[in-house]
């Protein structure tokens, strides 16, 4: 008993000087409008008075991307919601992510939020550590009482990029780069591979690893050599690596795709758009839940069919590069290829078709076909 009272003591002031320095960053992303969580019986009523304490446990943030994704949604939360109270709480260092995680449950908070397939294992064994507490899990499942894992079909999302990229190029050969050579990621590029050839069969794709997602120096290396072997449009699902395949696309005047939060302010004219992956919703609509007392254990799955994921001009995020990119593909985008790509997506959405899953979590029977959009 002695020892487990020392041990919260040092995590708890380890954590209480993290906290300290730590503060959401802004990101100059705009903000889609919240989907509404799918209401369930509450497990426990909304308690009158209370302010529910919020944590969101992440790794260092400043991607433009993924993990800001994450902390815009907790800054959803504060402005929007009068009875919750957030902090974020972010490390590049694993185990010191796992202290905060334990730290924070010791500190009665009523949510913790946690970031990542790789946090899994972790944040289940702290979970189960803290029955009281309850746990939220972006990008995996949370198979645990207190749990709630907050999942994507990015394989749809990535379809819808692929289709744009089929009908924007002019070289025939079309680019991927992605992070880590992971089952998830897999499911992005297989996913885009898919919606390519659905538009154009005869499209090439061609793809690469950076093996990182904090390495933006190498994500534009290899986008650089994708773009000497004829590529014309790259899409990024790199994390921040995804910066120098963007940065890459602009010093060459060719053409980049960004992944998880819209993009195209980062290179205008160049970023053609961004696979919207809306962790901020999903995040939100955890915090959301716990606040009406709705917040259950078990899975979320965010897609087409909730509007939370795929090409950004689905959810009329923004028009840089119909503002800044050639006339003649920004026509394009607008006349044939969102029409196409919401077609599609009827399809999707009505059961007609269905994309692929690299990681089978998801059935597919009926899958898109190359050259499916001319059917």
């Amino acid at each position: 008993m002695l020892r487990r009272t020392i041990l919260v003591m040092l995590v708890a002031a380890m954590v209480i000087g993290l906290v300290a320095s730590c503060a959401p960053k802004a990101t100059p992303t705009p903000t889609p409008k919240p989907a509404e969580p799918t209401k369930a019986p509450p497990t426990k009523p909304p308690e009158p008075g209370k302010t529910y304490k919020v944590a969101l446990v992440i790794s260092l943030l400043g991607d433009r991307s993924f993990l800001d994704s994450a902390a815009r949604g907790i800054g959803w939360a504060q402005e929007r919601l009068a009875n919750v109270e957030t902090k974020i709480i972010e490390n590049a260092d694993v185990g010191e992510q796992q202290l905060a995680a334990r730290a924070m449950a010791e500190a009665g908070y009523d949510l913790i939020i946690t970031v990542g397939f790789g946090s899994a294992d972790w944040t289940s064994e702290i979970a189960t550590e803290y029955p009281d507490t309850h746990f939220a899990l972006v990008d995996a499942t949370l198979d645990v009482p207190n749990g709630t894992g907050l999942i994507f079909k990015e394989h749809d999302g990535s379809f819808t990029v692929g289709m744009a990229a089929a009908m924007l190029t002019k070289t025939g050969k079309v680019g991927f780069v992605g992070g880590m050579d992971v089952p998830l990621l897999r499911r992005f590029q297989e996913g885009y591979i898919q919606g390519v050839k659905y538009a154009d069969p005869n499209v090439e794709v061609v793809s690469g690893w950076v093996g990182a997602w904090g390495d933006p120096t190498k994500g534009k290396e290899l986008a650089l050599t994708q773009y000497e072997e004829g590529a014309d449009i790259i899409y990024a699902a790199a994390g921040k690596s995804g910066e120098g395949v963007l940065a890459a696309s602009a010093e060459k005047g060719l053409f980049s795709m960004g992944v998880d939060s819209d993009q195209c302010y980062i290179a205008p004219g160049n970023v053609i758009c961004s696979m919207m992956k809306m962790v901020d919703v999903s995040v939100f609509d955890a915090i959301k839940s716990l606040s009406e007392g709705t917040l259950e254990a078990g899975n979320r799955v965010y897609g087409l069919e909730n509007d939370a994921v795929g090409l950004c001009y689905l959810y009329d995020i923004d028009t840089e590069f119909l503002d800044n990119g050639p006339a003649d593909m920004a026509a394009k985008m607008t006349n044939e290829v969102i029409p196409a790509v919401k077609a599609a997506v009827q399809r999707i959405k009505a059961g007609e078709m269905c994309v692929k899953d690299h990681m089978e979590i998801y059935p597919c029977d009926n899958p898109a076909q190359p050259g499916g959009m001319g059917m």
